[in-house]
């Protein structure tokens, strides 16, 4: 059964920083992908980033790009997210995903795993 937990959201002032980390367990981590994912209170959920299997290839979506920056520990089974210059409209809650293969995908169906997610607040 696969597991995916994620941890290190809070609440934040706008400029500021957070990493989030998601822990995973019962597949072999270091063959796929993984992403992040957020959906904010009456949206729809949307890609924030994905990193492939060895973590050479990574796509961001334009709203975090430069700001977030996705890093995986493939001997630790974790994957992170480091949150700088955070906005108000970054509040979401977040959530870690795993594809089904190793390349970096954007696609929400691409990923068959999911975390519980976690929270992010932003105040202006």
């Amino acid at each position: 059964q696969v597991q995916l937990v994620e941890s290190g959201g809070g609440l934040v002032q706008a400029g500021g920083s957070l990493r989030l980390s998601c822990a995973t367990s019962g597949r072999t981590f270091s063959s796929y992908a993984m992403g992040w994912f957020r959906q904010a209170p009456g949206k729809e959920r949307e890609f924030v980033g994905t990193i492939g299997w060895s973590a050479a290839l990574g796509h961001y979506a334009d709203s975090v790009k430069g700001r977030f920056t996705i890093s995986r520990d493939n001997a630790k089974n974790t994957v992170s997210l480091q949150m700088n210059s955070l906005k108000p409209e970054d509040t979401a809650v977040y959530y870690c995903a795993a594809a089904r293969w190793g390349s970096p995908t954007t696609r929400f169906s691409d990923y068959p795993y999911w975390g519980q997610g976690t929270q992010v607040t932003v105040s202006s």
